[in-house]
Order: C-alpha cells, then structure tokens, then sequence
C-alpha cells in the first residue's frame, strides 16, 4: 500500500497509508491528521489547504478552475498549495508529501 507524509504546523513528520482512490483529505481524516476538510470535499471550501512539497508538485494533476478559485479563499497560500480533497492517491504518488499550513 502506498505511504504518505504529513507534516504538521510544529514540524512533526507523519507517515502514514495511503489506501488508493482516498483523497488526502479522506486519508488525513482516517488517521486523526488535523486537517478539517468543512465542505466534506465538495470544493465548497478551502478548510483542507495543503503544501505540496516542491518535489511533488509537478507529479500532480493541474488544478481545476474551481480548485483554484476555493484557494484564493486560503490563508497562507504558496506556490505550491492545493485542496486536500482534490489530491487522490495512486500508486504513482506513493510517497507524497504535504505541509499543513499556520492558521489564521
């Protein structure tokens, strides 16, 4: 099974599965990750920003039109941000790491 990386806000690495077809958002959850995910990954919100580390960012699928505009709505936006809900796990992102981003 694939694994992901959290870091949280204090620095603290999280390793963990990454069941395919889960959203980061679902697989954050699974794991009691503090990633709040208000809309339930509708993209009605953007409480599931995330920071792709740079190395992964290029791997992903570009953003919708719509992703884009929920992450105008975040706090601490970077070049690198995404909506958790909208990164799903494939085999091919086995090993992926996202940052949780300060709060407001």
């Amino acid at each position: 099974m694939p694994q992901m990386t959290f870091v949280e806000q204090d620095g603290t690495e999280r390793t963990v599965d990454a069941p395919v077809g889960l959203s980061v958002l679902e697989i954050a959850h699974k794991h009691d990750v503090d990633l709040e995910g208000a809309c339930e990954g509708s993209l009605a919100c953007a409480t599931c920003h995330v920071v792709v580390d740079p190395a992964w960012a290029d791997r992903l699928d570009a953003p919708t039109d719509d992703e884009e505009d929920m992450l105008d709505l975040a706090f601490g936006l970077e070049k690198t941000s995404r909506l958790g809900c909208q990164i799903v796990m494939t085999e091919a992102l086995d090993g992926l790491v996202v940052r949780l981003p300060g709060k407001a």
